[in-house]
């Protein structure tokens, strides 16, 4: 519910009582992941969303119901449900999602007498605030755990129970804590007593965590359009450029954030995380190597740097003079971006946005008619069975098929 926090901290606020439908499970293809939600209030109104459209008015009737009884409700809804049965004896009009996959969703009420209202009202109110946080709920389990919350900040201070013993809240807040430096939203499997003792249950661990930040150095005028592909996808974006005629905020509106400093000691001064693009824009090897021989070592999720095929050579080759190791060099995507043939500015920023989306997904960067992987994958996917199995990262991913760039200068 965490993808919903304007609107449903709005919602707790003006006192409104309203039900949560969140999807909890995925299996195949589905268009929304767990920890997205359908909220309807007391009068009806409806904000977000589960499925694209296809079952929004079924998980709609899913919360009317939760609000009604006062109890959580659970709903299952997959491809057979509305195709008819595929030999013609199923319901044609019955509630099912058009893409093949299957999902999961628990509806539950947060009324003022529900129990954890304040939780998920602090929940909502620090992700609503573009804060770090995570917000653990029973979705499988014992009837009285179900929807039950807990806040864990930052540090791994926590706030409210799951309704087990004590056991059950430590084993949540560390398998919380772990989700929520990686950035993740997932479902964890663990006992009713904690770890592996009592009956089985289902936790969803969604994380709110501050935009991912994007930083462009060259303020050049590729950047300005790469900028505005950046805050598209919700970074957080930061120019940077040794030149202050250039680095101005009149030029890059946009950004976030202008800066007039060497990028490499620019670079030096932040707190860089494993969310972070990194995009370099300058193509002249005063500025590049410099930067690119500590970008390279930093826990990152992408380092792409724009540059002809010679450019690209020749800074290789300065960057191993520099020290770098092959396995470094690697994480380096240059020439910039996917081959979409593009020209532009315009055009060039889409294909190294298209490329840090696809570094973060997992994706291949073909065309989708040219694979047969499902459309919808995650590199994360499944239950965690306690904290003992770790989380496991995803910032650098290996490209899986080659890609020519489309902005190389």
């Amino acid at each position: 519910m965490l993808d919903i926090a304007d609107g449903l901290h709005r919602w707790c606020r003006e006192g409104r009582d309203f039900a949560v439908a969140t999807v909890t499970a995925v299996s195949g293809s589905a268009p929304r992941q767990p920890g997205a939600a359908l909220a309807v209030d007391a009068s009806g109104a409806a904000l977000g969303s589960v499925s694209g459209g296809c079952v929004e008015g079924a998980v709609y009737e899913l919360c009317r119901t939760a609000l009604e009884t006062g109890e959580p409700v659970t709903g299952r809804f997959g491809p057979a449900a509305g195709d008819g049965g595929r030999d013609g004896d199923g319901d044609p009009f019955a509630p099912g999602l058009t893409c093949g996959g299957e999902i999961e969703v628990l509806a539950v009420p947060v009324t003022a007498g529900a129990p954890g209202r304040a939780v998920v009202a602090a929940a909502l109110e620090a992700a609503a605030a573009g804060g770090a946080a995570a917000l653990v709920r029973v979705v499988r389990g014992p009837r009285g755990m179900l929807g039950r919350a807990l806040l864990v900040r930052p540090g791994g201070a926590a706030e409210g129970t799951l309704g087990g013993p004590p056991e059950l809240d430590r084993t949540a807040t560390a398998e919380a804590r772990a989700l929520l430096e990686a950035g993740r939203t997932a479902a964890v499997g663990t006992g009713a007593e904690g770890g592996r003792c009592g009956e089985p249950v289902t936790l969803l661990v969604e994380t709110a965590a501050p935009p991912p930040r994007m930083l462009v150095f060259g303020a050049v005028d590729f950047a300005s359009a790469l900028v505005r592909a950046g805050v598209f996808l919700g970074h957080r974006v930061t120019v940077c450029d040794a030149r202050p005629v250039f680095a101005t905020p009149a030029r890059f509106p946009e950004a976030d954030e202008v800066v007039a400093d060497w990028p490499h000691r620019y670079l030096d001064s932040q707190r860089p995380d494993a969310r972070t693009a990194i995009c370099v824009l300058t193509h002249d090897p005063r500025f590049d190597v410099p930067l690119l021989e500590r970008a390279l070592r930093l826990p990152v999720a992408y380092v792409g740097a724009m540059g002809s095929r010679r450019t690209h050579a020749d800074r290789l080759a300065r960057l191993r003079e520099a020290g770098l190791t092959d396995a470094e060099l690697a994480r380096l995507r240059s020439p910039i971006g996917l081959d979409l043939g593009a020209r532009t500015p315009e055009e060039t920023a889409l294909s190294i946005a298209a490329e840090i989306v696809a570094v973060r997904r997992g994706g291949s960067g073909l065309p989708l008619a040219a694979t047969d992987s499902p459309i919808h994958h995650d590199v994360h996917h499944g239950v965690h069975h306690g904290v003992h199995h770790g989380v496991h990262g995803g910032a650098d991913r290996r490209r899986t098929a080659p890609a020519r760039p489309s902005g190389g200068r």
